[in-house]
């Protein structure tokens, strides 16, 4: 891992305890992130993609049966610490996380300037009246008035609640903040906003982004690269340029496949099938039932093979692999 590496996660695995047998949400993924960059996590409903977000950041329900890897963040793993040791020295500190749905994160009877001072307050040990100087200077990063600090949260809009969100994650300045579909309930128009803004932090901020979203569209606007995510595992990841314009595996394509294009004239496509259970995962490829490339040796897991500067787990990559 070089001087720029800002996370590198290894074989990261978690899974939960459920009636119907272990959830394997997060099964085994390795993924990497550059200081000042983002990297959109994509695929469909209930492949593991919030899961993945909640493992980094050791967010973890009580049903947790397997929780193992290594997260390394700024050169140092920090598995081995302790719960109390995570809180007190990673989380919110040097990364932190605007979960979906921000009305659902935000205290209804607590005015939104305390709810985004306080960790301020708690984690760099300020006092009151210099957290809000900085809560103040984080509304301002975002486009959110300043005589909006008195206000409660059912008196924003969604839009603006967003925004709250995304100070309340800034505030203690983390080098990394997850996204978990930060503007899956806004309107189009806002969506955009929300996306200028987290532009505008990268760049005058150099902070950098998880997006996890299943919306490619918009994600294209923030990605620096791309990790494809299907029944837990990482199937493709490269840079947003080489997947927006050539996507490798044919999970890849066929989601490229479904979005409109403005000056495009191709018929739109679709994925048949559902997505296999996570209690119940199928040998070999897990994409095979529903590939229309599949042949004989999908029956076998593939490897991750190295294409173009890319990561693909694709059997029909085997001849491009490239050579150490």
């Amino acid at each position: 891992m070089d001087n720029s590496t800002l996370l590198q996660v290894k074989d990261l695995k978690l899974h939960f305890r459920t009636t119907r047998g272990a959830v394997q949400a997060v099964d085994g993924v390795n993924l990497e992130l550059q200081q000042h960059r983002a990297v959109v996590v994509l695929g469909e409903s209930g492949c593991g993609k919030s899961s993945l977000a909640r493992g980094i950041l050791r967010l973890l329900p009580r049903n947790v049966v397997a929780y193992s890897g290594q997260v390394n963040l700024n050169g140092k793993d920090v598995m081995p610490l302790s719960d109390d040791e995570f809180r007190r020295q990673v989380r919110w500190i040097q990364m932190s996380m605007v979960p979906q749905a921000a009305m659902n994160s935000l205290n209804p009877v607590i005015r939104v300037g305390e709810q985004v001072y306080e960790p301020a307050m708690i984690h760099l040990g300020v006092n009151k009246d210099e957290a809000i100087s900085m809560a103040l200077k984080m509304f301002k990063h975002v486009g959110v008035p300043a005589d909006f600090l008195t206000r409660y949260p059912f008196e924003l809009s969604g839009g603006m609640r967003q925004r709250v969100a995304i100070a309340m994650a800034l505030i203690t300045s983390p080098s990394l903040i997850i996204l978990d579909e930060p503007t899956s309930a806004l309107d189009v128009l806002t969506q955009a906003n929300i996306f200028n803004v987290l532009k505008r932090i990268k760049q005058e901020l150099g902070t950098s982004f998880i997006l996890i979203t299943h919306d490619i569209a918009t994600s294209s606007e923030l990605a620096d690269e791309v990790a494809v995510m299907y029944a837990g595992q990482l199937i493709e990841t490269g840079s947003a340029r080489s997947f927006f314009t050539a996507p490798l595996h044919p999970y890849s394509q066929k989601l490229m496949a479904s979005v409109p294009h403005l000056r495009s004239t191709n018929e739109l496509e679709h994925i048949g099938g559902q997505p296999p259970s996570l209690v119940n995962l199928p040998g070999g490829c897990r994409f095979m039932e529903r590939c229309t490339k599949k042949f004989d040796r999908c029956t076998q897991e593939p490897p991750v093979y190295r294409v173009d500067g890319r990561s693909v787990k694709c059997w029909l990559y085997q001849s491009s692999q490239e050579k150490p």
